[in-house]
């Protein structure tokens, strides 16, 4: 059963997921991403985009950037607000995963609670399944 997680002013098209493959925001995440938003002069939202690449020291890493536009292998997700991009080939890697931003004595950021994930490195972006 397929449903509409969010629909992007930008979208085209409803951006639709299978029930099964999900990546959850938590509030702190969210609140940032609405913080980042609001803080552009631009009229349309910010979105937080992560991808998996291959490479880093343990195999695969994270990439996050904020964007304008939902691209047409996109699968969006909402909550209170803050919507967060997946492509569909990063979404295999992610499912089940949350997103939190975290703000501690060296730096604030982004990160990814992969239950998929075996093993990371230092950094903490980097990970292998």
């Amino acid at each position: 059963m397929n449903e509409i997680i969010a629909q992007p002013e930008s979208a085209e098209v409803p951006v639709t997921q299978d029930e099964f493959q999900t990546v959850r925001l938590t509030k702190a995440a969210a609140k940032r991403i609405r913080e980042l938003s609001e803080a552009e002069d631009d009229t349309k939202s910010l979105m937080l985009r992560i991808a998996v690449d291959g490479g880093g020291c343990s195999g695969f890493s994270y990439q996050f950037s904020m964007e304008n536009d939902v691209q047409p292998d996109d699968v969006a997700f909402e909550y209170r607000g803050a919507v967060l991009l997946v492509d569909k080939v990063s979404l295999e890697v992610l499912s089940g995963s949350e997103v939190d931003f975290v703000e501690d004595l060296q730096a604030s950021s982004f990160r990814v609670n992969n239950p998929k994930a075996v093993s990371t490195c230092g950094c903490g972006t980097s990970f292998s399944i």
